[in-house]
């Protein structure tokens, strides 16, 4: 073995300093942002107590607790995508859900923050329902005029929807129909007691407040299908909706074995640029591990895919979220 000289002994030694220094710095920057363990607390804004949303919330929020411990996860209810993009820009919330058309008409109408949105996932879709009582006459958008009909809370993606499809249906909002702005925690209440005489949602399959409703009141799933073609001629606003088919046993009690054809559109967890790039990498791997357990609850979240989470149209990847798909494409 040869023996160094003295300069060639300090010449070795700052070498090796220097391939630590730099392997120290390599490891900084393959941690997301560079940054410690995520710490401290967090709000998620979800969507009103018997909606999807609150309870994807609940079973993300049991997931995070094991895989980072010391974040605090607190969930903030709220009317739906339009008003969680609000809490988002204010900054009451750090996370949210909210489906693609709402966070693009939220850009289009370059509302606060906006520029600031950013995406961590596609989750899964959110299909409209149109429930009426079994009896009645309505087979189509078209025959609600008239008609008291439930169509979301104000800030809620659903009567952003809704308004579409009336438009589509050759409807006013404001005069061919009665609107009742209401969300899916009174809705159903209202349909049973005589008080609705029809009722529009947005939401993953099953939903379970219409499950508890067909359980106790005979209730009818009303076709979409129809209204795609003019739905689609509203141009750009559009693009985002998808023919869609609810399978047959997505309601079993009210479908009676048969498909029914409407609409879907995607949901994406929404952030801002202004949160910690090892929080959105965490949050965004357990959102993508946990879709199993998830899934055994929420039925929905059976979709959420690694493959198709990264299509997050019409917002870009937050870094902590690109920097995980990386992670897990080497």
């Amino acid at each position: 073995m040869a023996i160094l000289s003295r300069p060639g002994r300090r010449r070795a030694l700052t070498a090796a300093s220097a391939a630590l220094a730099l392997l120290g710095l390599v490891l900084w920057c393959v941690q997301p942002g560079g940054s410690a363990t995520p710490r401290g607390q967090v709000t998620l804004a979800t969507g009103v107590p018997t909606g999807v949303y609150a309870r994807y919330g609940e079973l993300l929020k049991d997931d995070l607790a094991r895989d980072l411990p010391e974040v605090d996860l607190r969930l903030e209810r709220s009317e739906g995508s339009i008003d969680n993009l609000r809490q988002l820009a204010t900054g009451r919330a750090g996370f949210t859900i909210a489906t693609a058309d709402a966070v693009a008409t939220y850009r289009d109408r370059q509302e606060p923050g906006a520029d600031r949105l950013r995406a961590c996932a596609r989750l899964y879709d959110d299909y409209m329902q149109l429930v009426v009582p079994r009896g009645a006459t309505v087979r189509s958008a078209h025959d609600l005029r008239g008609l008291r009909v439930g169509v979301g809370a104000d800030g809620s993606g659903v009567q952003l929807i809704t308004r579409r499809l009336l438009e589509a249906a050759g409807l006013d909002f404001g005069t061919d129909i009665v609107p009742v702005r209401v969300g899916i925690d009174r809705m159903p209440g209202m349909l049973e007691h005589g008080e609705l005489d029809a009722f529009f949602w947005s939401g993953g399959l099953p939903t379970v407040a219409v499950q508890r409703l067909a359980q106790r009141y005979p209730v009818r799933l009303v076709q979409l299908g129809d209204l795609i073609p003019a739905l689609h001629r509203q141009g750009e606003r559009t693009r985002y909706y998808r023919a869609a088919v609810m399978p047959a046993d997505a309601y079993p009690r009210v479908q009676n074995g048969q498909a029914v054809k409407t609409i879907a559109v995607a949901n994406l967890l929404v952030t801002t640029d202004r949160e910690d790039a090892a929080l959105t990498f965490g949050i965004t791997r357990t959102v993508i591990n946990s879709r199993d357990a998830i899934g055994h609850e929420v039925h929905a979240a059976q979709n959420v895919d690694l493959r198709t989470a990264v299509f997050t149209d019409p917002l870009p990847l937050h870094t902590g979220a690109r920097d995980y798909y990386v992670s897990v494409k080497q």
